[in-house]
């Protein structure tokens, strides 16, 4: 199966995410993704398991540079020193001598920018990163981290799913040319209740979950990252990839969309949404 590659990056448009998978599983999900044909892996200091992550990928024996690797950081760390030895530490966890994408997990409240960005640049020019993004960016903040970071962002990672209202953001990072990777894009298991989902995946004798990342894949410069603790459901979110939907099932799910669709705002660390 051919994962396509998005943006000057070059990251595999399908992914595996690896939020809240339970302690002790991560290592063996993310080997069996990879033996899948998985070669994109999403974790983040947060999430407390980058160790497994790299137990997993060691374990898999596929070669280094065919596996791309996400991390981020959260605005705590944000700070010039913490913010490097953050990535260092992160680096030391997942056992690797450099990080494919390295994200702002978060945008800070107190930290600007300019203090964070430039260690970033400072990371990728040394090769202890390869591409450097955000996450959970509004419009304005990724205009100002653009404007700041040398580098391109790599992308902008997103709460993305049939229920949220994302088509500013979307068409704005799209102009620019910015991919964006979607997180939690079954809406934490709410598509597969979804009639018109469900009708959609009927007539493709596929799941109401194949069917709403089949939708992402098929937005410009998409990128999707399912979240499975589950074996036998990696092979059918990765075949999501060779699923077309019709412009009217495009049109379908895209009505789906309401205004109390987010699912993830953390009070202590959601922007001003757009």
């Amino acid at each position: 199966m051919s994962i396509k590659k998005i943006g000057p990056a070059g990251i595999p448009s399908l992914g595996l995410g690896t939020f809240q998978t339970p302690e002790g599983e991560t290592r063996d999900i993310v080997k069996a993704a990879l033996a899948e044909g998985y070669r994109h892996i999403d974790t983040a200091r947060a999430y407390g398991n980058e160790r497994e992550v790299g137990e997993g990928i060691s374990d898999a024996a596929i070669p280094r540079d065919q596996v791309f690797v996400t991390t981020k950081i959260l605005p705590m760390e944000f700070g010039a020193a913490d913010f490097r030895m953050a990535a260092e530490d992160s680096l030391a966890a997942l056992g690797t001598d450099y990080i494919d994408l390295l994200l702002l997990h978060w945008p800070s409240r107190d930290v600007p920018l300019t203090e964070t960005l430039p260690v970033l640049d400072a990371l990728i020019s040394e090769g202890k990163v390869r591409f450097g993004g955000i996450s959970n960016f509004t419009i304005a903040q990724t205009d100002e981290a653009a404007d700041i970071l040398s580098a391109p962002i790599a992308a902008n990672q997103i709460e993305l799913h049939p229920f949220i209202e994302q088509s500013r953001l979307l068409a704005h990072l799209e102009a620019r040319g910015i991919p964006f990777e979607a997180y939690s894009p079954l809406a934490r298991g709410q598509v597969m209740d979804e009639t018109a989902l469900c009708e959609i995946a009927e007539a493709h004798d596929t799941s109401p979950a194949a069917v709403s990342l089949a939708w992402l894949l098929q937005k410009p410069n998409g990128i999707v990252l399912p979240k499975t603790a589950t074996k036998k459901r990696l092979a059918g979110n990765l075949a999501a990839a060779e699923l077309v939907l019709t412009d009217e099932e495009v049109a379908r799910i895209d009505a789906l969309a309401r205004p109390d669709g987010r699912i993830i705002s953390p009070e202590s660390l959601a922007p001003d949404w757009d």
